[in-house]
């Protein structure tokens, strides 16, 4: 063959290709040397022709590694090869990402078709590949290689030298574990190896803090999530054979009352779980007997441990029939949490799930870091089985303190359940929840900081009242302040309805110097509201300008309001400490709240306890959608001014379709004008 190119040619079958330089030889062409003759290949310019001359060169010789490392015959000149093959795609001057995943891929199939290596032929392929690995991730085959060595070989300096910049470039720019699972496996892998060092954790904990920096903001958006994907992964893997030896998984609420359902595959490990019985209050004749020793039940997948609690059967069969209120002190002296389920781990998930639990912590100490760890975690996203396991809820215990003194609200409310009907750290780590393994002092924790922001509504109060009411009082009988302050709370704000639970809450408060105190201030506070409502004095007020908190807390305590409707304001220092006393206005319809520094905290106490209000001026305030919309639970609200706020569009739109009522709305200047 002669001439130009006509027919497509396999680039096996090129033998050579060269530039045409010679005097009057045709422009921008590239002679290929084929079997039998040679053909000419034109591009349009120079540049095109010398992006082919490259291109085909470099296919010409990929071609040929190929069918070298193929057949590996001596390893000496195979590991020759492989360096040949890295430094011709670092000199390449082609830019494509295929330059250098090619020879990865080539080396890749070549490992995993020669399993019988030395370990030193191993180390010697991996430092010969490594400087391809500074800008690439591994393929999944070389991944499968590299955690190999991490397992077998953990104190290898290849694992410090070659491998800890390849795992860097991983957690720093990889978006999705899901779409390669193998660069999550072997980073687990990297870290574990790390952990088998001599210095064991502290290794890990430089490893870490190379990855945040020395600065207080970590460069890196994707390191963190990253870090808790690959913690999440190796803490499931650690209960794995657990969670695969059933077909139908009890329920967290069903691990906490020692529940079981029942399955046809028998686990491979039996669980044991210590449970007070289910039928404590059953009226059978067996169950004198049944006290006075453990039972062991045998089901087809677990083998269950009852452990029957006499104090408890007593307890709970003398309420039997009985439609009085059970007393709640004496309900609290049965252990809130009346069963654990006892795991076993093997010594290497053992020393896995200890590993990773301590980067969670490690995590957990970056200021910058740990409102995202908040979100992250705040779904609670590990198996019920983990959750069930002592040592794994024990240890995790610290992180879940340092969400809790956290003062920011971004991280601290991450400690509520994601959505309703669903259990959150709060209530997993409070008295009763299967995390519980104190008297009840990070629960207290967790409620001051809740409180201490905008959770000082009557919705979470409800909450407490209903389902954490006796661990409330418990810790108020023991002189937690915070508990007094709930107790004293609930009564301000009637959340209590039973007058006998009201007359133990009270006596809870007298039983303390501090109860007592802050008892005799509520009483105080409830006899100032009783003079603020008594039926009298004027119907419209409006505040001089400058008037601060302190100033309108002194004018409504100097005599009676209950007949005030209209109440202005507009142009004061007044901030969101106000409401407080604004709630305490039975008859106000009318509230000016023009250019003050009235916020969201104060928009949300308002909206539970002024339902009857009218008219609204927020103009010019710092309020935003987080507390306009609490707004909508105000349904007489019929004029509404949200002039030069931060209201978005959205918001407004909801607003409209929960405000039936409303027909005077001035949105100028926001997002929705």
């Amino acid at each position: 063959p002669t001439g130009y190119m006509e027919n497509s040619i396999s680039y096996s079958a090129i033998e050579d290709v060269q530039l045409l330089s010679w005097e009057n030889a045709p422009k921008y062409c590239l002679q290929l040397t084929i079997p039998g003759g040679t053909v000419l290949l034109q591009a349009a310019n120079s540049y095109l022709r010398d992006q082919w001359f490259h291109s085909l060169q470099w296919k010409k010789k990929i071609y040929k590694y190929k069918k070298v490392l193929s057949n590996p015959g001596r390893w000496e000149v195979v590991l020759k090869e492989i360096r040949t093959l890295v430094d011709m795609a670092l000199t390449s001057p082609l830019q494509d990402d295929s330059i250098h995943q090619a020879p990865l891929e080539i080396v890749s199939k070549l490992l995993s078709e020669n399993n019988n290596l030395t370990t030193q032929d191993h180390e010697s392929i991996i430092v010969a590949i490594a400087p391809l690995l500074e800008n690439n991730h591994p393929p999944p085959d070389l991944c499968e290689f590299f955690c190999k060595h991490c397992r077998e070989r953990p104190r290898s300096m290849v694992v410090i030298e070659v491998f800890t910049p390849v795992v860097q470039r991983i957690l720093k720019h990889n978006m999705d574990f899901g779409k390669c699972p193998r660069l999550r496996l072997f980073t687990q892998e990297y870290i574990l190896a790390l952990n088998e060092l001599n210095a064991g954790m502290e290794v890990v904990k430089k490893f870490i803090h190379s990855m945040h920096g020395p600065t207080g903001q970590c460069p890196h958006p994707r390191v963190l999530p990253n870090l808790v994907a690959v913690c999440l992964a190796a803490i499931y893997s650690c209960y794995e054979e657990f969670i695969n030896s059933r077909d139908n998984s009890p329920s967290l609420k069903e691990i906490r009352n020692g529940c079981q359902q029942q399955c046809d595959r028998k686990p491979n490990l039996p669980l044991r779980l210590l449970h007070t019985s289910p039928d404590l209050v059953s009226q059978e004749a067996t169950l004198t007997e049944s006290r006075l020793k453990p039972v062991i039940v045998t089901s087809n997948d677990i083998h269950v441990e009852v452990e029957r609690n006499n104090t408890a059967n007593q307890k709970l069969t003398a309420n039997v029939g009985n439609d009085s209120e059970p007393n709640l002190i004496d309900c609290l002296m049965v252990s809130p949490t009346c069963s654990t389920m006892s795991i076993e781990l093997s010594a290497q998930a053992d020393r896995i799930l200890g590993c990773y639990v301590e980067i969670l912590k490690m995590l957990s100490d970056y200021d910058d870091w740990r409102p995202a760890l908040a979100s992250l975690l705040q779904p609670i996203p590990f198996p019920k089985e983990a959750l069930a396991h002592e040592k794994f809820t024990k240890e995790l215990k610290y992180v879940i303190q340092r969400f809790a003194e956290d003062p920011r609200q971004e991280v601290h409310s991450c400690l509520l359940s994601v959505r309703a009907g669903k259990d959150g750290w709060f209530q997993l780590y409070s008295p009763g929840g299967v995390a519980c393994d104190d008297d009840g002092e990070l629960f207290a924790s967790m409620v001051h900081i809740l409180m201490g922001s905008c959770y000082k509504t009557k919705k979470f109060l409800l909450s407490l009242a209903e389902n954490k009411l006796g661990p409330c009082m418990l810790l108020a009988l023991r002189g937690n302040q915070t508990m007094v302050e709930i107790l004293c709370l609930m009564l301000e704000y009637n959340i209590i309805d039973n007058n006998d639970t009201q007359l133990q809450i009270i006596s809870t408060l007298e039983s303390t110097d501090v109860g007592k105190r802050m008892y005799e201030q509520l009483c105080d506070r409830q006899r100032e509201l009783k003079e603020l409502q008594r039926k009298g004095g004027p119907t419209r007020l409006t505040l001089p300008s400058k008037s601060t908190d302190a100033d309108l807390a002194r004018l409504l305590s100097s005599g009676s309001f209950g007949n005030l409707e209209n109440l202005s304001l507009a142009f004061t220092n007044v901030t969101s400490a106000c409401a407080e006393h604004l709630i305490k206005l039975p008859s106000l319809k009318q509230l000016n709240l023009w250019s003050t520094q009235f916020g969201d905290a104060g928009l949300r106490l308002l909206s539970e306890h002024l339902t009857m209000l009218q008219v609204l001026n927020l103009c010019e305030t710092p309020v935003t959608d987080a507390g306009l919309l609490a707004l909508s639970s105000m349904k007489s609200l019929c004029s509404l001014n949200m002039n030069s706020t931060k209201l978005s569009a959205d918001t407004y739109e909801d607003l409209k379709a929960k405000l039936p009522n409303l027909k005077e709305v001035d949105v100028r200047y926001t997002e929705a004008w």
